[in-house]
């Protein structure tokens, strides 16, 4: 259940400042005009292209589980690693005073990241950059909780999904190795008390690579748990 205090906001419990939000580039989502689309995921609209993962409605059950995390984590911002459009991040900090970093290495989602902000209404509190996952572990900012929607289909399966961006669904040969990375930055900027929610195909692979990674970066596998595409995975 929602509790009724709200969180601090970053500025009071964190040293470090989040880093400045980036306004969306209309020079870059102006390049495919005619291929905009929206479609809602939970009760937010979002925006996207096709040079972009489409998102999946199923991927709210991530941003549900994340939120509710949120009521007891401790203070501080809320980091979505792998962001694409923005939207589990987004779902996860609406109604909250928690900011949002969003981070992808790809110009084109950051720039969808902070329009779909600003299109539902939460621009002020989210931030969007172009970084890569291991440059976000060199940063001073700290965070309560952690999202990530790495790519994890593996390289030899990803002819299987033509619609989608190949850089966006490859996960390397078993589909672990940025969710390996998001694991090993996620160690390095939670705060104590924080967590990390990965989105997964399967649960080997949970069990597995992301176990290992997990254990010897000081983090536990807590659940894994099914949903719709793939699954989900909270490590403490």
């Amino acid at each position: 259940m929602q509790t009724s205090a709200l969180p601090p906001t970053v500025d009071q419990c964190v040293g470090a400042s989040v880093p400045k939000p980036a306004a969306a580039s209309h020079d870059v989502l102006d390049l495919a005009p005619d291929d905009r689309r929206t479609a809602f995921v939970g009760r937010l609209e979002i925006a996207w292209d096709p040079r972009i993962l489409e998102p999946r409605p199923w991927t709210a059950d991530q941003s549900r589980w994340a939120a509710r995390l949120l009521t007891t984590l401790p203070p501080g911002p809320v980091l979505e690693l792998c962001s694409g459009a923005g939207h589990i991040g987004l779902l996860t900090v609406a109604g909250t005073r928690r900011e949002l970093v969003c981070v992808d290495r790809e110009p084109v989602a950051t720039a969808y990241a902070a329009d779909n902000a600003a299109r539902n209404g939460i621009g002020a509190q989210v931030h969007a950059r172009t970084a890569t996952i291991e440059e976000v572990a060199e940063e001073p900012t700290r965070y309560a909780l952690v999202l990530a929607d790495p790519p994890w289909v593996p390289s030899a399966g990803i002819d299987r999904f033509p619609e989608d961006p190949p850089g966006a669904i490859d996960g390397g040969p078993d589909g672990t190795d940025l969710a390996v990375a998001c694991v090993r930055t996620a160690a390095t900027v939670l705060l104590p008390g924080g967590a990390l929610v990965l989105q997964l195909g399967t649960a080997e692979q949970a069990t597995g690579a992301v176990a290992e990674a997990a254990a010897a970066h000081g983090l536990t596998v807590e659940e894994v748990r099914p949903c719709a595409g793939g699954v989900l995975v909270l490590l403490r």
